[in-house]
């Protein structure tokens, strides 16, 4: 396993490079540049063309595409991520400000979402047919269909400006700095947030246990005469594990990348978050960074997927 490991992990710098290249490729073919976004339009025919080529040249946006392509992959490989384009702020600096952020709610979706998720899906496999396992079955059919942004909406309207339990959005208020300051703010994103995440771990997680529960292993354990709890949870629960790990494992990114969506909806100042504005401003340096690390981050779990999958099924190998 070590050696696997191992292997996985110089796959992972050739593969960041491939994909920096594609996303720096993309941004390059969108229309404009970020001085194109920065010039307020009502002052845009008061510019020179002289004004505008001596502010891309200061900027490094006059060179040719693979230039500044490689010349910001040198940067970044001396541990150099750049300043922002819009703002002139080092990237780290954005990047350590709005992580905490994304990090506190992503974590909460994810371990809500995956308990909730996987108790709901084992108690629908076990009571299998029944008015429950329907009511389930549908509940958790509308919280995939439904897009985050309606349930996040909806949310808003009924908590937080008609029953004024909650605040809108925004994750503190001027003047406040503790962590329980800032549990009122968490609820709404992270409710909703947990809402659709525990939709498909309950579909997910109740099929893998219809599976596991029709094996033959299972029947060998019932023959032995053991205890249900023992056959469901002991020996049924550990083979549906597999592939609900592999669901969680692939969602574990969002706490790098954050949730987009849920981060515009209700103003939670993320890493998602900032990544809408970079893309809109081509703020082509703090792009690249958020990407990069999502991009690193979706590697990483693609790893440590198939290391637990293996660690929880025995049957799995990894050569």
């Amino acid at each position: 396993m070590l050696t696997f490991i191992i292997r996985r992990l110089l796959i992972v710098f050739p593969m960041l490079i491939i994909i920096s290249f594609l996303v720096y490729l993309g941004l390059e073919l969108t229309p404009g540049d970020a001085v194109s976004h920065m010039i307020n339009p009502e002052i845009a025919n008061q510019i020179s063309p002289e004004q505008l080529l001596a502010l891309r040249e200061n900027l490094g946006l006059n060179k040719p595409f693979i230039e500044r392509y490689f010349i910001w992959l040198s940067h970044v490989l001396r541990g150099d991520f750049g300043h922002s384009l819009s703002g002139g702020v080092a990237i780290s600096e954005i990047v350590f400000d709005r992580l905490p952020a994304t990090l506190e709610l992503s974590f909460v979706a994810i371990v809500f979402s995956t308990i909730f998720g996987c108790v709901l899906g084992i108690f629908g496999a076990l009571n299998k047919g029944t008015w429950t396992d329907s009511t389930l079955s549908v509940t958790g059919m509308l919280g995939i269909s439904i897009p985050e942004f309606f349930f996040g909406l909806v949310a808003i309207l009924l908590f937080a400006l008609h029953l004024h339990w909650l605040p809108v959005g925004g994750r503190l208020l001027p003047g406040y700095d503790s962590f329980f300051d800032r549990i009122p703010h968490l609820v709404l994103p992270g409710l909703v947030m947990s809402l659709m995440m525990t939709a498909g771990v309950m579909r997910y997680s109740r099929s893998a246990m219809l599976d596991s529960l029709s094996r033959e292993f299972i029947r060998t354990a019932r023959a032995k005469g053991l205890s249900e709890w023992r056959i469901n949870f002991i020996h049924g629960f550990r083979v549906a594990l597999t592939p609900v790990v592999v669901l969680i494992g692939f969602r574990l990114p969002i706490m790098i990348g954050g949730s987009v969506i849920i981060e515009q909806v209700f103003q939670w100042p993320g890493i998602g978050n900032e990544f809408v504005f970079a893309v809109r401003g081509q703020d082509y340096p703090l792009v690249m960074m958020i990407a990069l690390l999502s991009v690193f981050a979706v590697l990483i779990s693609s790893l440590v997927i198939d290391v637990l999958t293996a660690l929880i099924d025995p049957r799995i190998r990894l050569n």
